[in-house]
């Protein structure tokens, strides 16, 4: 059955006196920032014009490296534990499957490739999860941000609430505030991008058995189907026995008739046949894939949706926001407590970057899906045929490229050949069998595996992995060799506080490496 959620609480007394950072709007991202922020000490308001979670699923797949983020903010187990986990994806051609693959990562990891969990859920259990920093997270939901003014070396908000309006003080706005932001419409940013004629119906439906495969836990999608011609369709399932199901719309599609029972459930019915169902939530939209020239506007910072949005095809949108709470956190926390202010040009360079990264695969899977120019039919169309008989055709089906964590390497802050997140392996400890991710200490640290030949900072914390022996505070112990075979052997790697690796070191490069990560020694000395 559908999950209905009570209405929030309501704001209290308006706050008083300044506050280090205002987050405006409450959703995955917004949440995230602010739990992150407290983990470093740093306090927050957070921001919301609504007073209850999102309704529909919105979001549903969270990636690997997003579920390892929500790990470290303290809900990942909850999200794995409630959440469906899929590894078989399934592309069809009319009737005919053409192409399955395996998302199945190698064993050794805490947190699989994805995990289907309805946006309500996450944001739910991360409103809990702030609930645990009263002292340094402060909610206020029907509270709508209307007017902002940046002066330099701070910010100052007019903020509509039940109670009143009121003027609120912060070194910085982090503008959370989703696809039609607010706050980059009051700064007049240009949004530039592409956006997509075709229009897409999403449903969610309650239904207990998949009339489409044996294993409930798959991803359908198909190409042309006979219950849908000439169009597109997708089928997700997630908890609760409510499936996310796409289907494509012609351009020219009525989107206010379209988002009707009317005239979804004859769709409906044609696509699940006698299989009994329950409509739960509709929406209507049309894809666009867009973002900022600049993330970082002095005081004024954009996250998420607010800053780039892509289709949700290659489930790159909600993955790609919280990743960008990841990055923005610890540059932040720094810069609060000294660090310099350029540290967070590098937030602008790094998630402009995987932004880049992900419209570009997310555009070229939407033309995919819904070629415009008579190349690009042929080339789908070839395609398609091609792969009912030719293996080597079918990897370039393209029905959305599923997100990964973007690498940042050879950008300001890394080396030419680093910069991707520290894979997770499985570790003894002195408190028993854990993972890699669940014991690394927080901000930056360096990680030693075996005996390279390197001297260790004293200004840095540091955790050694080694073959055998017992564990001990500060020193793992690789119990079945993966450790070693994802990162190498007598090596040390320095490791930022959003667990990307800066640099892989030896003895002679030492000092430039840590270089690389001097801004960030504010949040390293914790």
């Amino acid at each position: 059955m559908a999950f209905d959620f009570p209405p929030l609480p309501p704001p209290g007394p308006p706050p008083r006196g300044d506050v280090p950072v205002a987050i405006v709007g409450a959703g995955p991202v917004g949440l995230a920032l602010a739990i992150d922020l407290a983990q470093r000490g740093i306090a927050t308001v957070v921001l919301d014009a609504k007073n209850r979670v999102s309704s529909g699923s919105r979001a549903i797949c969270w990636a690997k490296r997003t579920l390892e983020i929500f790990d470290r903010l303290g809900i990942g187990d909850r999200m794995l534990a409630k959440g469906v986990t899929w590894t078989v994806g399934r592309l069809f051609h009319g009737e005919d499957e053409v192409y399955a693959f395996d998302l199945l990562p190698e064993a050794g990891h805490k947190y699989p490739a994805f995990v289907n969990l309805q946006q309500y859920y996450v944001e739910d259990y991360l409103i809990g999860r702030a609930r645990d920093f009263p002292a340094l997270i402060d909610l206020r939901f029907h509270s709508a941000v209307t007017a902002h003014t940046d002066h330099g070396d701070h910010v100052t908000l007019r903020v509509e609430a039940p109670e009143g309006a009121y003027d609120l003080k912060a070194d910085y706005l982090i503008a959370c505030d989703g696809s039609a932001s607010p706050t980059r419409k009051r700064m007049d940013l240009p949004f530039k991008g592409q956006t997509f004629d075709e229009h897409f119906l999403i449903a969610d439906v309650e239904m207990t058995e998949n009339p489409y495969a044996s294993d409930a836990a798959e991803r359908h999608f198909w190409f042309e189907p006979p219950f849908h011609p000439g169009e597109s369709a997708l089928l997700h399932k997630q908890p609760d026995d409510i499936w996310r199901i796409d289907l494509q719309l012609s351009p020219d599609a009525d989107r206010q008739a379209e988002a009707t029972e009317a005239r979804v459930l004859p769709r409906l019915k044609k696509m699940l046949g006698d299989t009994p169902f329950r409509m739960d939530w509709l929406s209507v939209y049309r894809f666009r894939c867009a973002r900022l020239a600049r993330f970082a506007h002095n005081r004024v910072i954009f996250a998420g949706d607010s800053a780039h949005v892509v289709s949700p095809f290659g489930a790159r949108g909600g993955n790609g926001g919280v990743q960008d709470a990841d990055n923005l956190g610890w540059k932040l926390a720094a810069v609060l407590r000294g660090a310099p202010a350029d540290l967070l040009a590098t937030y602008d360079e790094e998630r402009g970057h995987a932004a880049d990264e992900n419209i570009l695969n997310s555009s070229r899977a939407t033309t995919f899906m819904t070629p415009k120019t008579p190349m690009e039919r042929l080339l789908r169309t070839e395609v398609l045929r091609l792969s009912h008989d030719h293996d080597a055709i079918r990897p370039f089906i393209n029905s959305g490229r599923l997100s990964k964590p973007a690498s940042y390497g050879g950008l300001t802050l890394q080396g030419a050949s680093t910069g991707a997140p520290l894979p997770d392996a499985p570790v003894e400890t002195v408190d028993g069998s854990r993972w890699l991710i669940e014991v690394v200490p927080g901000g930056a640290y360096l990680l030693i595996l075996g005996a390279p030949d390197v001297t260790a900072p004293s200004d840095l914390p540091v955790l050694r992995i080694a073959a055998d022996g017992a564990p001990s505070d500060g020193k793992i112990i690789d119990t079945d060799g993966q450790a070693r075979t994802r990162l190498g052997w007598d090596v040390a790697h320095l490791i930022r506080p959003d667990g990307h690796i800066a640099e892989t070191l030896t003895r002679g490069d030492m000092i430039s490496a840590l270089a690389r990560l001097r801004l960030a020694h504010p949040v390293a000395a914790e």
